[in-house]
């Protein structure tokens, strides 16, 4: 964990990782290449965007309640720029995308960030 001290953070992008691996394994041998590199694609823009989200919350102190709050909506900003811009270079330069395959990795690597962010903040206490 060098570049972020935030434990919850480091098991989210942990568990992002596996399960893209995980799915895009299962969806190779369900669905053929094409299928796999679709989960591949789409888990990656997820995690992509969380290490960026970590990275930008890690390097701040915020030392006022005006300052944390900025640098979260900092981050939140550069992470939705950053979903935005690889979803639409997905789509527009890879043309055998399975649509189903990737967003549904998409959606399930978000649900991991949520699910797993309050889980990991949970059992810390």
């Amino acid at each position: 964990m060098p570049w972020t001290k935030n434990r919850p953070f480091y098991i989210v992008l942990c568990l992002q990782s596996i399960s893209v691996f995980v799915l895009a394994v299962i969806l190779w041998v369900l669905l053929g290449l094409h299928g796999a590199l679709s989960v591949i694609l789409g888990g990656a823009i997820s995690v992509i965007s969380t290490a960026a989200f970590v990275m930008i919350i890690s390097i701040s102190k915020g030392y006022t309640a005006d300052d944390t709050v900025r640098i979260a909506l900092r981050a939140e900003a550069v992470k939705i720029i950053i979903i935005v811009s690889l979803l639409w270079l997905a789509f527009k330069y890879y043309e055998n995308i399975n649509a189903v395959a990737f967003i549904g990795a998409f959606i399930f690597n978000v649900l991991i960030y949520s699910i797993v962010l309050l889980l990991a903040d949970y059992k810390k206490r």
